[in-house]
Parts: structure tokens; sequence; C-alpha cells
């Protein structure tokens, strides 16, 4: 089940606009680079669609979808969709040593893998990401392969893990307004007890819909 949210069009920025502007509230006295933990932000004034333990930020022409499990409700994934692309949003509970994305980058590849894909580690402008190429069948039952990139952004107590798929996931010239909702993303991790490695819970928004 997936619910969607698009993001109004008066709200759309202007590309040409530099993202940072001393008149947007909440915005010019970000750090300058994302994503961020909630203690650095002031919610009050920040324009993303809260979900909980994410707050996203939508860029121009971007659909919000949440990937629902019908069975239980419970929201698995922020999904960002575009005309060229996507963007999965998975926020986890990681302890304070650091070095989640370090051992969780082994056992993506080895997924990768057994669905009979690759996956190749490359530095990013993020660190060490996977991009990864799998097999899969189009709707019209043809062979085609996906190609997406995969990063991970720790915080204290939290890690991001941020999956783009399509072509901006192989071309940077593509990149840049989903690699800017990546840096625009807030997470709330909270205080409850969480084993390092568990999901950070997700909400549906007020305003959400069914999308058949």
């Amino acid at each position: 089940m997936r619910f969607g949210r698009r993001r109004e069009a008066d709200q759309a920025p202007d590309p040409d606009e530099p993202v940072e502007r001393a008149d947007e509230p909440g915005i010019a006295d970000l750090p300058p680079v994302g994503p961020f933990d909630e203690t650095q932000v002031d919610l009050d004034d920040h324009e993303g669609i809260d979900l909980g333990s994410l707050v996203v930020t939508p860029g121009h022409d971007m659909e919000l979808q949440l990937q629902v499990d019908e069975s239980t409700g419970d929201v698995g994934a922020a999904l960002l969709v575009g005309q060229d692309g996507a963007l999965e949003l998975r926020a986890f509970a990681a302890s304070r040593g650091g070095g989640a994305w370090d051992d969780l980058r082994p056992q993506i590849a080895a997924e990768v893998t057994r669905m009979g894909g690759t996956a190749s580690e490359q530095d990013g402008s993020y660190g060490p990401e996977l991009l990864c190429l799998v097999p899969i069948q189009t709707p019209e039952g043809q062979g085609a392969t996906q190609t997406s990139r995969i990063t991970g952004h720790e915080g204290s107590t939290w890690l991001l893990r941020a999956t783009l798929i399509g072509p901006p996931a192989a071309d940077g010239e593509l990149a840049g307004p989903w690699d800017e909702a990546i840096r625009r993303t807030v997470v709330r991790r909270g205080r409850e007890a969480r084993a390092p490695g568990s999901a950070l819970p997700l909400r549906l928004p007020p305003d959400a819909r069914r999308m058949e």
C-alpha cells in the first residue's frame, strides 16, 4: 500500500535561487551540510513534511510516497518520486560509537549479490557509497537493469540510509536535486531505548491519501 503527497506548485523553489536565503526562517541558520539532527534545526520554522522520525522536504516536481505494510499499518520508508528517478529514505537507531554504515555496507552488497546483481563500493560526496546494478523485469515483461546509489549518513545515535534510484544514480548532473533533498532531511531519533540497527518509526502526515 502506498500513500502520497505532492508538493504544491506555489511551494516549489526557484531552481535559479540559492538554497539558503536569509529571508527564509529556519533555513539561513542551518549548518552548511545535512542531513540534520533535530537539535540542529528549529522544526517550528522548518518547511519539511513531518513523518515522525524523519522530516522530509521534497524538491520541485517530487512527490512524497510512503511504503505502508498492509498487514500492520507500519510505514517502512519514505519515497520521493520524480520524472527521472526516485529516492528512498530509511532511518535506523545506531550506537554512539559510530561505524554503523561500515557495518551495513557489506550486508547490502551481499543482498544485492543474492538478487543476481552487483554492488561496487566507491567514494562519493558523502564518503563511501555503493553503486548497485540489479536485474529487473519491466511492466512489459522485458529484462532491464535498475541502477541505484546507496549512501549512509550517521548522526550521533542514528543512521540515515538514502537510496537514489534510476538515471540520477549514475549521472551526477541529474543527481543535484536529489542530493539536496537528502541534505535537507531532518532525523528525529527520540529518547526511547532502541537496539542499534532497528528502524526508527515513521507516521503518515494528516493529509496523506491512498494511491492505487
